[in-house]
């Protein structure tokens, strides 16, 4: 997803230290390491368990250069000290969920495959989707599918799962969407795209913390960065671009001194340059050939300086 467009904003450097900390099948990180030898080393980062089994093989011939750990990029700080990397040369996190994953009916990330209601990244986690929509308050459920999902139907959904829940348990991804389906009027559901897109990605949000994972992890990753290195991050929804451009910007502009203030009186002192001004988005050809890059959008970000937080 944006390959040459990814490639192009992390200004590779032969030799480089660099970090995929969602590393997923290894399609950016196979392109990044062709780049950095001979003497750079990458890091990837998946908490996905198949994930980290694809990586290594389509990274076997580079595994001298390459270190794979399996953990959430929420803790990318820690996971670069512990390998010996106080400071890198640039930092990729490619947010959502994997072509994959999607593909893989047992994860139940897909509306359009049946399975198990699970969507955990972190198969290694209790909590699944299953446990949200049986076991969440109406509330609850309002307040993530309205919230994470930005849909506009949240309440009236919401009142058909709780109803659907007297008859039993809703367990698969097919019986929420036929709920889904059934909640939004008809001609409401020949708008937009599938009726549960938004519904699934609001669950999935919601299993897997993103948002709060994502603040944070581009803010410790601007922390490791070198003078000159750079953060790529790539979004899939609205949610995810609005807290990658809020975190640049308060980053690029930390100032809290009044504006009557002649000169800054604070000291805190800009940590980066805001390279894209507006999100990169595919070409006419990638969206051609993938129609899941119509969603992506890439913002990329350069430390400018060497203080520390």
């Amino acid at each position: 997803m944006l390959l040459e467009e990814t490639l192009k904003y992390l200004d590779l450097k032969q030799g480089g230290v660099y970090i995929d900390g969602t590393l997923g099948g290894a399609g950016h990180s196979s392109e990044i390491i062709k780049r950095i030898i001979p003497g750079g080393i990458l890091l990837g980062i998946d908490q996905d368990s198949n994930a980290i089994s694809a990586a290594r093989e389509r990274l076997e011939a580079y595994k001298d250069n390459v270190i794979i750990v399996r953990d959430n990029f929420r803790n990318i700080k820690a996971i670069a000290q512990e390998n010996g990397f106080k400071e890198v040369d640039g930092v990729l996190l490619d947010i959502g969920v994997s072509s994959h994953q999607l593909d893989e009916e047992e994860r139940g990330f897909s509306y359009m495959h049946d399975g198990p209601l699970d969507m955990r990244m972190d198969t290694n986690r209790d909590y699944t989707a299953s446990d949200i929509v049986n076991n969440a308050s109406e509330q609850e459920l309002i307040r993530i599918i309205s919230d994470y999902g930005e849909e506009k139907w949240a309440v009236r959904i919401v009142k058909f799962i709780i109803e659907e829940r007297k008859n039993g348990r809703i367990e698969t991804t097919f019986k929420l969407v036929d709920i889904i389906k059934r909640a939004i009027p008809a001609a409401a559901r020949r708008e937009g795209g599938h009726p549960a897109k938004r519904t699934f990605q609001a669950l999935r949000i919601a299993v897997n913390d993103e948002l709060e994972v994502l603040e944070q992890a581009v803010k410790d990753a601007v922390d490791i960065l070198k003078p000159g290195g750079r953060l790529v991050v790539i979004t899939f929804h609205s949610l995810e671009d609005r807290i990658v451009k809020t975190v640049f910007n308060n980053i690029e502009r930390p100032c809290t001194c009044p504006p009557q203030l002649p000169i800054c009186m604070c000291g805190k002192v800009p940590l980066l340059k805001v390279v894209t001004r507006k999100p990169v988005i595919a070409g006419e050809e990638e969206l051609e050939s993938n129609t899941r890059s119509k969603s992506a959008k890439l913002r990329a970000a350069e430390r400018v300086s060497s203080k520390r937080g």
